[in-house]
């Protein structure tokens, strides 16, 4: 029998060993995203750098809300889903309003982490403000939610968030036309606040509180001022205050020496009236 010569097994043999080492890396995975993408597969989900699926990440802006005195738009900054922070880049300036937004803001912002939601009490003072706030930032958090995220909102502004046509600060719930009522659908005291009369030597502007329905307080908001204005104001409006409350209406007498004054009283007293249907 012939003998297989020695240098023909071993070239055999080596041939073998490498078929083999080629089967094998065939059928090892690829394991490199890069590689995967070339053969045509798809990238997983941390090589593409998507978001954590836990809540959505990142600014949100709402759109802006109009009121009687300029736009309001809020922007949140989300973590996981949750308002980490939250800021007005839109918010009423000029005048007054400059005042208000600098009380109002802050707060508006902080009640806003605080609460996860647009379900916010209406600032003391600045109705108008907070009306267009939360209108704002439940656009941005309905952004929030389209994309996929699980920030939650409530859909709906304040109930005590009344029209009307002025905002001054301090009051209950400042601005003519505006009013605070403090637990919705019951008999309590609400503050409303009549539209400006302008009168031959400035603006007045009354603010009631309601309860009961009856006028249990009558204040001038705004009287004319300078001069002799400044006299005729200090000595007029007490009086025409406590006419107010005695009378429960805008049916009281001119002060003697005021009739501006008293008509302008008297006109805007009316309006506050009417907002509480009085």
């Amino acid at each position: 029998m012939r003998k297989s010569h020695p240098v023909r097994r071993a070239v055999l043999a080596g041939a073998a060993t490498v078929s083999g080492i080629v089967l094998l890396l065939s059928l090892k995975p690829a394991s490199d995203p890069g590689a995967a993408q070339a053969a045509g597969g798809q990238v997983p989900p941390a090589a593409a750098g998507q978001a954590p699926q836990g809540g959505v990440n990142g600014a949100v802006t709402g759109d802006a809300a109009q009121t009687e005195y300029g736009a309001v738009q809020v922007r949140l900054t989300m973590s996981n889903g949750k308002i980490a922070r939250a800021e007005a880049v839109q918010a009423p300036k000029g005048g007054r309003s400059d005042q208000i937004t600098a009380s109002a803001v802050p707060r508006l912002n902080q009640a806003a982490v605080a609460a996860q939601s647009a379900d916010l009490d209406a600032v003391s003072g600045a109705t108008y403000t907070s009306a267009g706030y939360n209108k704002s930032l439940q656009s941005a958090l309905d952004k929030a939610k389209t994309s996929g995220g699980t920030a939650r909102g409530s859909g709906e502004a304040p109930g005590g968030a009344a029209q009307g046509s002025g905002e001054t600060p301090g009051g209950a719930a400042q601005g003519s036309g505006q009013r605070s009522d403090r637990g919705a659908g019951q008999a309590q005291a609400q503050t409303l606040t009549g539209s400006v009369a302008q009168t031959e030597y400035g603006p007045v502007q009354v603010r009631i509180t309601v309860a009961g329905g009856k006028i249990t307080k009558a204040e001038a908001v705004q009287a004319p001022k300078g001069g002799r204005s400044d006299l005729i104001t200090s000595t007029s409006v007490p009086r025409l205050n406590r006419a107010a409350v005695a009378a429960g209406s805008a049916d009281i007498d001119a002060v003697s020496g005021a009739t501006y004054t008293s008509a302008g009283y008297k006109k805007s007293l009316q309006s506050a009236l009417d907002q509480a249907g009085g």
